[in-house]
């Protein structure tokens, strides 16, 4: 008897947590890009690889994040945060444009690297966004523009 009210007591414990956690609010990703210097505009973007890279991407690689019902839940929130913050320092397209050459032309290398051994977008990422996966058409796609790209020489 006195393991089950034990039992009780932490299962009233952990859902108050839980319920706590629920108002600590979590930083949104909100464009401050200034009009014309978006990575579509500058690198001259074809409207399909644009498209592309807006479901596939720029959640995570952009300061524009569509959020989802989940990202209302924490810990969800916590983890989606973090995601897109390493995503952001590790390649931002609304700050392309502020790249050095040099780094721009390891951004592009990177970026054919990962679409070819299909690790971007994340698996976690495309768990939860079907519509990010790449299919071997869209592949081809975002391929050809970034080594046709002159950051990609």
């Amino acid at each position: 008897m006195r393991k089950l009210n034990m039992i009780g007591w932490l299962a009233v414990l952990v859902v108050a947590i839980v319920l706590v956690i629920q108002f600590i609010p979590v930083e949104r990703n909100v464009s401050t890009v200034a009009p014309g210097q978006s990575f579509e505009k500058t690198e001259k973007v074809p409207a399909n690889v644009a498209a592309i890279l807006k479901v596939s991407c720029y959640d995570c690689h952009s300061n524009n994040t569509r959020y989802p019902w989940y990202s209302e839940l924490q810990p969800g929130a916590w983890f989606m945060a973090r995601h897109i913050k390493k995503g952001k320092e590790e390649l931002n397209f609304d700050e392309f444009n502020n790249y050095s050459k040099r780094r721009k032309k390891a951004k592009i290398r990177s970026i054919i690297s990962q679409i070819e051994k299909d690790e971007m977008p994340l698996k976690s990422y495309r768990m939860m966004h079907g519509n990010a996966r790449l299919s071997a058409d869209k592949k081809k796609e975002l391929l050809d523009f970034f080594r046709d790209n002159e950051y990609s020489k």
